[in-house]
């Protein structure tokens, strides 16, 4: 039987309803929490507290740590590199372990994983040592993610893909916030945009997505910065992507409008079914209305426009 793997994220405990709403993210299946604050408060309204096992006495109870487990068919490393880099955006406070995995495999685990993709109507996404079959109409990305996140596995990207088929139209400006591989500006590049820009807070993620954009021949019209949300990004765009998670989007809203064309469009993803309506309520006070949304294994994305 093949063994899966664990990933561990020690945080502390004021942090752990936003680590495990990004953990979340990281896994289909649900995440365990080890949180023992409320021990002294909660055991005496169970046992007496003499009866309580001595070593959860001894529990750091100013931390928590969160355990994920990825089935053997699924993809550690992109969990990984995800979950740092969410982390690092959301300025968590963390370490992260795992079990069955060495840190030094992580640049190179993930081939075995990864094979060919169709995503939406059109979209094949081809690792550079496979070969793909096209049928007419087709659009082959080759995509090498490395340590960056961004397959198009992840249920948040492929429903960002679908709609970028959609509202990319031949010419239009498309801006990528939260760009991890570079997957959704590559693909609005060979759906036809005339230029794109990503931009992440990890430098890993820029350049593997610059180096994902050269392997698709696509380095001309795009272009990839380092920083926080919008603090880099100059100009004004017909499409604008944010595949990220529901508190970001909710601090992006207020500030995205400033580039956006006047019928831009803003597609936004990697948000949990469970806070959708608070999504769409935050981007609904800055003026934008509904186009549509789409859901996937309890993952959700939205088209909006002002």
């Amino acid at each position: 039987m093949q063994e899966w793997t664990e990933i561990q994220i020690e945080i502390p405990v004021s942090y752990t309803d936003q680590a495990s709403a990004i953990a979340q993210m990281a896994v289909p299946y649900g995440i365990y929490i080890e949180d023992y604050s409320d021990l002294l408060e909660e055991a005496p309204k169970i046992a007496h507290i003499d009866l309580i096992d001595e070593d959860l006495l001894q529990k750091d109870r100013t931390q928590a740590v969160i355990h994920l487990y990825i089935s053997p068919d699924a993809n550690p490393a992109e969990a990984v590199s995800f979950l740092r880099e969410r982390l690092e955006a959301e300025s968590i406070p963390h370490s992260l372990s795992t079990g069955g995995i060495k840190e030094e495999d992580w640049a190179f685990g993930w081939k075995k994983y990864y094979h060919p993709l169709r995503v939406g109507e059109h979209i094949v996404i081809c690792p550079s040592w496979e070969s793909c079959s096209l049928e007419p109409g087709d659009v082959m990305m080759r995509l090498d993610p490395g340590m960056a996140f961004g397959t198009g596995t992840h249920e948040t990207t492929r429903l960002c893909l679908a709609m970028l088929e959609k509202y990319v139209t031949s010419g239009c400006r498309m801006l990528d916030i939260g760009c991890g591989s570079g997957v959704l500006s590559i693909g609005a590049v060979l759906l036809g945009a005339s230029q794109a820009v990503g931009v992440d807070i990890d430098a890993t993620a820029v350049r593997v997505a610059a180096e994902n954009a050269a392997m698709n021949r696509v380095e001309e019209k795009t272009r990839y910065l380092c920083g926080d949300l919008t603090d880099k990004v100059t100009g004004t765009y017909q499409v604008v992507c944010a595949n990220i998670v529901a508190d970001v989007i909710i601090r992006l809203a207020p500030q995205v409008g400033a580039f956006m064309d006047g019928n831009a469009v803003l597609l936004v993803s990697g948000i949990i079914d469970s806070r959708q309506e608070e999504v769409a309520q935050a981007l609904e006070r800055e003026g934008f209305s509904i186009l549509e949304s789409a859901e996937e294994k309890g993952w959700c994305a939205m088209a909006v426009r002002r």
